[in-house]
């Protein structure tokens, strides 16, 4: 069985879709009429009532809503450069009221360039590891 790769529909289709709706016929109908799946209808007819009549930009998001609270974060690692992800997600609760998730957090650190040490801490008087 061959796959076939999602397609950018027109927005003429989109709005023929949304017109036959708002004329009475139900979403799913107006799907099938137009050759559009019943979801996509039903999802186009649902944002429709939302205000939102244009297609959303193809791809991922763009930002994150740590992005408001990056002089917090990197403040917390400048005060303290071994501070842990869960010591920082727990801060981020408390002091900025923003749950996020470990992983989540690691991967926005992450975009920005920092790092973290694969190593443990090497002992003051050694000069070589062991």
């Amino acid at each position: 069985m061959e796959t076939l790769m999602g397609r950018a529909l027109s927005t003429d289709l989109r709005s023929r879709v949304l017109k036959a709706a708002s004329e009475g016929l139900s979403a799913r109908k107006a799907g099938i009429r137009f050759g559009v799946s019943a979801a996509t209808a039903i999802r186009w007819v649902a944002r429709a009532r939302d205000g939102e009549l244009e297609a959303r930009h193809p791809g991922r998001r763009r930002g994150s809503r740590l992005d408001k609270h990056e002089d917090f974060i990197v403040g917390m690692i400048d005060a303290r450069k071994d501070i842990t992800l869960d010591e920082m997600v727990v801060r981020l609760a408390e002091q900025c009221s923003v749950q996020i998730v470990r992983s989540a957090l690691s991967a926005w650190l992450q975009a920005r360039g920092f790092t973290y040490k694969k190593r443990p801490h090497m002992h003051w008087s050694r000069s070589n590891r062991v």
